[in-house]
């Protein structure tokens, strides 16, 4: 466990949680919940405080007055923001060696590479690709061609374990590169020792930060002092907090995560919430994760979650939005990311899918990297040759040369100008600028292993924030209409809510409803499932689903006003409260009802109101109306999914519940 100052231990010594050698009381004492709340208070104080201070100072200094007797005074009362985690010891940095391609390219055909990347790093690894590809290669007599594909880490990770099922022989990956070897780690325990090896060459890397509008880091003080990753989540937890700071209009203080299912940034926030709970961001154990007392305490980190999002460009795309009707502050307050997404919001570069990447402007409240006092994590981006059984020895070598060039000289320089740290952790001078990065950050932290990866994994549905969710599906008539030989629009749907449901555990509250316009303008059938926990409603709520019939219109805007007014009606800040709308047409009512004017105003005053309901939208076949499917999902924060080909409904939906 990394050292603590004096002033560390006085608050260490009121801190729930574990602490070796200590006897727990067996009279009754408060929870380590109602601690967390008693310190959350004293925690603003002091966050008062210090912004007073500061301003104090400024004041004294510009007068001539000599201020350090004052700063050093309150800082040995105060320990906000103290400690940190040891630098790493300064080691000889690496000369990278020159490529050495082929005097010229060996014959065809060439010795295809398929490399698969995450989303996050998918750019530079296709920069890497076309590098390689316009030099000379010959490996044993063939030239070589490297192709790059893109997919979510977590699924990566899925599909890595069973060997890439989905994919034909000669279209599957013979490289690997997520962004964090733990993706590795997950395949490896869920049975994939067969295809993915236990060590792979790191190739670039990127900081996991705390993410923040500028204007609000400097109004709470983390640009100038990073917080620890304590002062983060009692941060998230007071509602009060920007009021307190003089800036109600910046509402609650909201963090942003991606789900560790899918994303390393998510990932990296549990390590963290771990981590600060057990006591030490660099020793956390498969034990200590199973820890009860240790996972009390990240359930409460994780109430102060919105909900999660699949990658982190779709957290910044929404706070783009936001930014240009009002301020990014009106979706998030500090977001969890990696340094290469801040460099691309603040160059303007956002995507609202996670794969079409959109040039604009630059915001106008650039993003600030928090770099946490007491250490943060690093993802590594390992390239792993995979040994499946579809991997001949020519194409081993062919991947085992693309992997030499990505720590070439020529290719680190592209992992720079790609927006990552080389393997000295250099970042390119012009990144670091606009993105505004430490160029050598202290407490840097390598991403934990196997058994803590795998413990974490299997923690998360004990400790996420619970949700309550209504799945609402459009029945019209048109869902009748076939997608194959031997499905209905409405029949695969049915597959895919039921698949989907197997992310929802005990303790999440989840119901159906459907909607149709019938005769005299009546919508049908409305709730079929009540919304319970499906712990013990799951058969019901299968059974509902199994008796769905598609009829009649389409009384879209309907629905949604009508089920998200009602889900409202049972809001809690300790749940997730969601309508997930399926639709495969646009509004289409004989008899009329709301219109989306009044639709979008009466979500938008839900989403500003208190009692804010997210709306995820679902764009069901061609004929989906998915304009106005993606202004519902933006009225109310949540998120937009195309399921424009409806063959692919399973899986966005899958996508979509990663949200929960």
């Amino acid at each position: 466990m990394a050292k603590q100052n004096p002033d560390d231990r006085a608050l260490a010594d009121d801190a729930p949680g574990p602490r070796r050698g200590v006897a727990r009381p067996t009279t009754e004492a408060p929870s380590a919940i109602e601690l967390r709340r008693r310190q959350r208070r004293e925690r603003r104080r002091r966050v008062v405080m210090w912004t007073s201070v500061a301003a104090i100072v400024v004041l004294v200094a510009a007068i001539g007055t000599v201020s350090t007797v004052i700063v050093s005074s309150l800082a040995s009362s105060n320990t906000a923001a103290s400690g940190g985690a040891p630098a790493p010891q300064p080691e000889e940095p690496i000369v990278f060696p020159a490529d050495e391609p082929a005097a010229a390219a060996g014959a065809g055909p060439c010795i295809s590479v398929p490399v698969l990347s995450s989303f996050e790093n998918a750019e530079m690894v296709a920069n890497l690709a076309a590098a390689y590809n316009a030099q000379p290669r010959d490996i044993n007599g063939s030239c070589v061609t490297v192709t790059a594909a893109r997919d979510k880490s977590g699924i990566a990770a899925e599909a890595a374990a069973a060997g890439f099922p989905a994919l034909a022989a000669d279209a599957k990956p013979l490289v690997w590169l997520p962004d964090a070897h733990t993706w590795l780690s997950l395949a490896r325990a869920n049975g994939g020792e067969a295809v993915v090896p236990a060590d792979a060459e790191s190739v670039a890397t990127s900081d996991i930060v705390l993410a923040m509008p500028e204007p609000l880091a400097q109004a709470i003080g983390w640009d100038e002092k990073p917080p620890q990753w304590q002062d983060v989540f009692e941060a998230a937890g007071d509602a009060d907090l920007w009021t307190d700071l003089g800036h109600s209009e910046w509402g609650a203080f909201k963090l942003g995560k991606t789900s560790p299912v899918v994303a390393t940034s998510g990932e990296a926030a549990m390590f963290a919430s771990f981590g600060t709970a057990e006591g030490s961001l660099d020793e956390i154990t498969a034990e200590s994760v199973a820890d009860e007392s240790v996972k009390d305490i990240v359930r409460e980190h994780e109430l102060a979650t919105s909900h999660y999002m699949a990658t982190p460009e779709h957290f910044l795309w929404h706070a783009r939005q936001a930014e240009q009707t009002g301020s990014a502050a009106d979706f998030l307050s500090a977001v969890i990311v990696d340094e290469k997404s801040v460099w691309d919001y603040n160059r303007g570069i956002t995507s609202r899918d996670g794969v079409t990447r959109t040039a604009g402007d630059p915001p106008v409240e650039k993003l600030v990297p928090i770099y946490p006092a007491d250490g943060f994590y690093a993802a590594d981006n390992p390239a792993a040759v995979l040994t499946g059984d579809w991997v001949d020895a020519n194409e081993a070598a062919a991947a085992a040369d693309f992997v030499r060039y990505a720590v070439t000289a020529e290719g680190q320089q592209i992992v720079r100008d790609s927006g990552y740290r080389d393997l000295n952790r250099a970042p390119d001078a012009g990144v670091a600028e606009v993105a505004k990065l430490v160029a050598d950050p202290a407490g840097a932290l390598p991403l934990p292993d196997q058994d803590v990866v795998a413990a974490v994994n299997t923690a998360f549905p004990e400790v996420r924030k619970r949700a309550q969710v209504l799945f609402l599906v459009d029945v019209s008539g048109s869902m009748d209409e076939p997608i194959s030989a031997s499905e209905t629009k409405l029949s695969a749907a049915k597959d895919a809510i039921a698949l989907a449901l197997d992310h929802f555990t005990a303790g999440d509250n989840v119901g159906l409803a459907a909607f149709a316009q019938a005769e005299g303008g009546v919508m049908v059938p409305g709730a079929v499932s009540p919304i319970a926990d499906i712990g013990t409603s799951r058969d019901a709520f299968l059974a509902a689903l199994g008796g769905l019939k598609s009829q009649g219109d389409t009384p879209l805007y309907q629905a949604v006003d009508t089920f998200a007014a009602q889900q409202a009606q049972s809001w809690s800040p300790d749940r997730i409260t969601a309508v997930v709308v399926l639709s495969d047409g646009k509004n289409d009512t004989p008899t009329p009802t709301i219109g989306v004017d009044q639709m979008l105003a009466n979500l938008g005053h839900l989403h500003h109101g208190g009692t804010p309901v997210l709306v995820f939208t679902l764009a069901y076949g061609a004929d989906a109306d998915v304009a106005t499917l993606q202004s519902i999902s933006s009225a109310t924060g949540a998120h937009y999914y195309d399921a424009t080909d409806p063959t692919k409904v399973s899986a966005v939906l899958g996508d979509l519940v990663t949200s929960f």
